[in-house]
């Protein structure tokens, strides 16, 4: 087994991670939906920020809350680096796609550098495979990064309930 590098959330470095980040609205309703990106080996974060756009280090909706370290030597390939080649290509591919929010997204970026190096021996990498995992999976970066996560749904649902108990207690 491949000797896992250090995190450093201070630095946005998570090598060889699955990183996400909250969506504004759309997360605090649904907070497990959010947006994700791949780290390469040294921990730099890709992630398909928009149409035709693939951004280094700099994600779309700000630092990530929640990883998913996996381990580099399950990634299949050729040449010295099957990690990085395969994180390097889906970003190239996606530098020429429209972005769309439902079906070829963050997601589906990580699914292709996933399924580009064979992780774990598979291909059948796919937005919602990616989605619950990093839910089972995911570590929150810090204590911080949890209250960013919930607390924006934990209001509304804190409002939702309040409004509904004065509504129909009146």
């Amino acid at each position: 087994m491949t000797r896992r590098m250090e995190t450093d959330p201070e630095r946005n470095r998570f090598p060889h991670s699955v990183v996400w980040s909250p969506i504004p609205v759309l997360s605090w309703v649904f907070p497990i939906i959010g947006h994700m990106g791949i780290c390469t080996l040294s921990g730099v974060i890709r992630d398909f920020a928009g149409p035709y756009y693939v951004s280094e280090d700099s994600m779309a909706f700000g630092s990530p809350t929640k990883y998913w370290q996996l381990d580099p030597s399950r990634a299949q390939g050729i040449g010295a680096n099957p990690w990085d080649t395969a994180v390097m290509e889906a970003s190239e591919e996606y530098k020429h796609r429209m972005h769309n929010l439902c079906c070829d997204n963050c997601h589906s970026h990580v699914a292709m550098a996933l399924n580009l190096m064979k992780y774990d021996n598979k291909t059948n990498w796919n937005m919602v495979k990616l989605c619950l995992l990093m839910l089972i999976h995911g570590r929150y970066v810090s204590f911080t990064g949890t209250v960013r996560t919930w607390l924006p749904f934990i209001i509304i649902v804190t409002l939702v309930l309040t409004t509904l108990l004065l509504v129909y207690l009146t």
